[in-house]
């Protein structure tokens, strides 16, 4: 019965997505203001999609799915950078990434003894879609964390048809979170962690673009909740006896329409580690933490087929208009950590391990006692 309804209490966190998200309880980090949906679908065209495993005792993984935009990402591929904050992971196709500065798949995220699985899959859906008749070469981008504490990762659950599964069910709107998709199984800062997302609207002075963020978080470290000590006034964080480590990962995905180029998707995608930063996490020695991002603004689109040796000519940000993103970043991933923790719910999974989720009114409380003077009441830009 007790495993039962901790499945019920996850399935629910993700069919009720936003009955109880970080801003929902008036928690507003940063000085920006968020898009509509508060997700990395405010990024026109952005696509999420989730498959979910909750099977058994054992079984507690997923896959989610980042579609860049509504056409073939093979066929109109998108400048992308990433960054490793700690490369202590399995982030299978970083390095075509890293030499050509685009990216030519959707970005998957599931856990890490799944990451072979996802690649043959990305492949063969990729290799199905019209046009693709001649290809030979794809650069299927797939990320991990380590869900082995609730999850029987060795059992290996993850198949191709979850992988399809999520890609087909990707769609714009509201993003499902917490125990959902790849953060089914995942822990963070000792309490069930998962999907969270958030994103930022730089104001029309600074090009009005979006930034979006995407987060599976599964490490530790010393949690801080928009600038109070959580942790510390709790006493079970890192460097505690009673902690048991702050080895993870975290993946972070960020999607922008702002026109940036490879090199200034590195710059952004660096300054998403400090938002992680933020929450307390530490980018511990056994953490795997990297961000993705790559921009959708149109113009900048690849197409597979060119014309002649010269890209069309594009107007791009300049180096001086970057800092509005860069902030923009750091407080859409903290955001979207945060969120991961609030929409998570009780987990009990393989041999029987429990994790709790956060105890929000504790939590809470310690933050109204502990913020910051002025907290999230500041006025938005």
């Amino acid at each position: 019965m007790k495993l039962l309804l901790g499945v019920l209490a996850c399935l629910a966190a993700t069919v009720f997505a936003g009955d109880k998200r970080a801003r929902a309880l008036g928690i507003e980090p940063g000085v920006m203001r968020p898009g509509a949906l508060n997700a990395i679908t405010d990024v026109p065209g952005v696509r999420v999609g989730h498959a979910t495993l909750i099977e058994g005792s054992g079984v507690r993984t997923g896959v989610t799915a980042i579609l860049p935009h509504e056409g073939n990402p093979f066929l109109e591929k998108v400048p992308a950078a990433i960054h490793a904050g700690n490369g202590f992971g399995k982030l299978a196709g970083a390095t075509q990434v890293e030499e050509l500065g685009n990216l030519e798949s959707p970005v998957i995220l599931t856990n890490t003894l799944a990451v072979g699985t996802a690649v043959s899959a990305v492949v063969e859906n990729l290799l199905g879609l019209e046009g693709m008749e001649e290809v030979r070469s794809i650069n299927a981008v797939v990320g991990e964390t380590n869900d082995g504490g609730l999850n029987d990762i060795r059992s290996l659950p993850v198949r191709r048809e979850h992988v399809w599964q999520a890609i087909a069910s990707a769609a714009p709107g509201p993003v499902a979170e917490g125990c959902v998709g790849a953060g089914a199984g995942t822990v963070a800062f000792g309490w069930k962690g998962g999907i969270g997302t958030a994103s930022r609207v730089l104001p029309a002075r600074d090009g009005g673009h979006t930034v979006g963020v995407l987060a599976q978080s599964n490490f530790g470290g010393v949690f801080t909740l928009d600038g109070a000590p959580v942790d510390k006034v709790l006493g079970r964080h890192f460097m505690r006896d009673a902690y048991d480590g702050a080895d993870g990962s975290c993946m972070i995905v960020v999607a922008t329409d702002a026109p940036l180029d490879a090199r200034n998707l590195r710059r952004l995608a660096a300054r998403a580690m400090l938002g992680l930063g933020r929450t307390g996490g530490i980018a511990a020695n056994g953490s795997g933490d990297y961000v993705i991002a790559f921009s959708t603004a149109r113009e900048l689109r690849i197409p597979h087929k060119h014309e002649g040796p010269l890209n069309p000519p594009a107007a791009l940000m300049r180096n001086e208009a970057m800092t509005p993103l860069f902030l923009a970043v750091i407080e859409a991933a903290e955001e979207a950590i945060l969120n991961s923790l609030f929409m998570a719910a009780d987990m009990t999974g393989h041999r029987g391990r429990a994790v709790k989720a956060m105890p929000v009114d504790e939590v809470l409380k310690i933050w109204r006692e502990h913020r910051p003077a002025g907290g999230s009441s500041v006025k938005k830009p």
